[in-house]
């Protein structure tokens, strides 16, 4: 199994295919806008405007499963990313990623890369999963990673 056999709902309403994605390496990151983490878009898409020609894309998943800290509509959130953080890598549709209406993706990421102690549930905001070009899930990191740690990670995976 791989990430590209999901689809998931885009901003808009749409259903895109992550098969999209194939050959490319992905940052699939849970997202919140009134977090104290949420600061980490401007990291997110500096990564995101530093690889994206050499085949990485960031996704992100806003949440509102913690501490209620995406409480906006999608129209609202993307507005949001664009006017404080200027994000262009593409923001999804509010999603769930615990629990019984956890996003089938994010089922699929937390049995792939469980988190400290083997623990699947994701703890908080800002979770990465680091993918590679084949939909296999390498590497899960906390929310307190910073996304420039992640550079030589995403390098490896570029340069393979």
């Amino acid at each position: 199994m791989s990430v590209h056999e999901f689809s998931v709902q885009t901003a808009a309403g749409d259903q895109l295919s992550l098969a999209e994605y194939t050959g490319k390496v992905l940052l699939i990151v849970n997202t919140a806008s009134k977090c104290g983490f949420t600061p980490q878009y401007s990291g997110l898409e500096n990564l995101y405007q530093k690889f994206k020609d050499k085949g990485f894309v960031v996704l992100g998943f806003p949440c509102n499963q913690f501490g209620h800290q995406e409480p906006g509509t999608n129209a609202e959130i993307q507005e949001f990313c664009t006017l404080n953080y200027h994000v262009t890598f593409p923001v999804f549709a509010k999603i769930d990623v615990n629990g019984p209406k956890a996003d089938p993706l994010y089922q699929y990421l937390t049995k792939s890369a469980p988190g400290f102690l083997n623990t699947e549930a994701i703890k908080w905001n800002f979770t990465k999963f680091l993918v590679n070009q084949n939909g296999q899930v390498v590497n899960r990191y906390a929310p307190t990673v910073k996304p420039e740690e992640l550079e030589n990670d995403i390098l490896q995976l570029l340069n393979q």
